[in-house]
């Protein structure tokens, strides 16, 4: 059984995307093969997320994300953590380049490193993370090896607003997956991130609505 057999329960359901006076200017963080990246990517390009990634910013030389990008032709920085003295530090680091390439929101598709409130503060409510479960069960590191040990029969995977406590922001849109009876890690990883793919631009674009909403108002 494989993830075209079962419908995916995505809530908020996927709908009319919504559109902008001037596409959603983001920058994006990964540590690994960037493939939640890519799907912020090919929604933009395919017309549905109204948005531009205006940078990525890896943390790990050798990452596939860092190809992904230059294959796409999206600048890509990187910030290797190993060289700064401190989170802060890097996180400031952090603030400054998406500041210089005009961001006005953050998605962490993969970052695989804590960040300190240097960044969240930066970009108030603008700061979205994904999470291979349907929080707030198993948050934290290795959350599909915890779901598989607890016995539970549905996971899925979330994207939130980052906050101080780990995988504890507020909800932004959360998709469902069934943990099959013979699933291991790697299958059952596998099923989550087709859902992950899917659900990552659309909650990009829920997200952006309130943010130029809330802009709008501020005035």
């Amino acid at each position: 059984m494989d993830s075209e057999c079962y419908p995916a329960l995505i809530v908020p359901a996927i709908g009319t995307w919504p559109r902008f006076d001037s596409p959603l200017r983001l920058g994006v963080m990964a540590s690994g093969t960037g493939t939640n990246f890519e799907a912020l990517q090919s929604a933009i390009a395919c017309g549905d997320l109204d948005a531009q990634i205006r940078v990525l910013v890896v943390n790990k030389a050798g990452c596939g994300a860092r190809d992904r990008a230059e294959r796409l032709g999206i600048q890509c920085e990187l910030r290797d953590h190993r060289l700064f003295a401190s989170r802060e530090e890097m996180d400031h680091d952090l603030v400054r380049t998406f500041q210089n390439e005009g961001v006005e929101a953050v998605v962490m598709a993969g970052w695989m490193r804590i960040v300190t409130p240097v960044l969240i503060d930066a970009f108030p409510g603008r700061l979205l993370n994904i999470h291979p479960s349907l929080l707030p069960s198993f948050k934290g590191m290795d959350a599909i090896g915890q779901c598989l040990s607890s016995g539970v029969t549905v996971t899925g995977c979330t994207v939130h607003e980052v906050l101080n406590d780990v995988d504890a922001g507020p909800i932004v849109a959360q998709a469902a997956v069934p943990i099959l009876s013979d699933d291991t890690r790697d299958r059952l990883s596998r099923r989550i991130q087709v859902q992950e793919h899917r659900l990552l631009p659309w909650a990009t674009a829920l997200a952006g609505q309130r943010w130029r909403t809330a802009a709008a108002t501020q005035g």
